[in-house]
Order: C-alpha cells, then structure tokens, then sequence
C-alpha cells in the first residue's frame, strides 16, 4: 500500500483519503516502513506526508493511533501493547504453516501485519500482495480481518 500511495495510483490514493475519516488511523508498522524507506528525496517526501494521515505503533514520534474525539482521545490497547512472546509465536506458526503462492518465500512483516490486524479484529489489510496476506490469515483463523488488493 504505502509503495502505491508513492506512486499515486488511484485507487490506493482514494483508500487513503477515506481512512482519513476513521477513529483509529492506518497502521504502518515498523518493519513495513523500514521496507520501504530509501534515502530519496521524492520517496522521503510522499511517505512522510502520507505517515502524517497513520501510526507507527510504539514510535515515539508517531501520530497518536486513534484520531482526538469531542470527549479526548480514545486509547488502542492493541496500538499501546506491543506483541508478546505467544505473538511471535504465532507469527513464527503462521510461518512455518502457510500455504503461499508459487515462488512465494515466507516473509516474517507479511505474518506480522496479518497478526496486527487479526489483534486489532474488524480491520482490513490494504497490499499487493493479497495472496500472501489472506495465506498467513488462514493459519491465524481471525474472524473479522479482511484484504483489499491496490
């Protein structure tokens, strides 16, 4: 997702301008941002833009996850505890289990990012690796998460 909000295709660019309306910002987590940053101007530019719109759980100077209310500012206990020990061990499960696409190699941040949503319930995953994605979905079993291919 964040690689085609850089490159401003549409229909990633129309996701992102209506997740500006929810409670709770996008995720990018950690390793996913580490991805795809590279010391280039123009990259370094629209991703910092688009991270004003999302969270980066647990970094210190990233966008609080839930938007201010009339009432304050609602908590995400998901966004506020980072995973625990039975976390990577599901990720690490999910791994070792998935069924991936033909000349798909497991890849622990795709795992990671299935768990996150799975954790968080009613989300959905914005990739362009759907295959991928749904392949971890299946191990973890969450009833609720769901994957939309840009």
């Amino acid at each position: 997702m964040l690689i085609a909000l850089t490159d401003r295709k549409a229909k990633a660019v129309a996701l992102h301008e209506g997740l500006r309306t929810v409670a709770h910002r996008a995720l990018v987590l950690g390793p996913v941002l580490a991805q795809v940053w590279r010391p280039q101007p123009a990259l370094v530019h629209a991703l910092s833009g688009i991270l004003k719109d999302c969270t980066v759980p647990q970094a210190r100077t990233s966008e609080p996850p839930m938007r201010e209310t009339k009432s304050g500012r609602p908590e995400c206990l998901a966004c506020a505890t980072g995973p625990d020990l039975a976390d990577w061990r599901r990720i690490a499960t999910a791994l070792g289990q998935a069924v991936l696409p033909a000349k798909k190699r497991p890849d622990a941040v795709d795992a990671w990012v299935a768990l996150a949503a799975a954790r968080h319930g009613s989300a959905v995953i914005f990739t362009t690796d759907p295959g991928d994605i749904h392949a971890y979905l299946t191990v973890l079993a969450p009833t609720d998460v769901h994957v939309v291919a840009v």
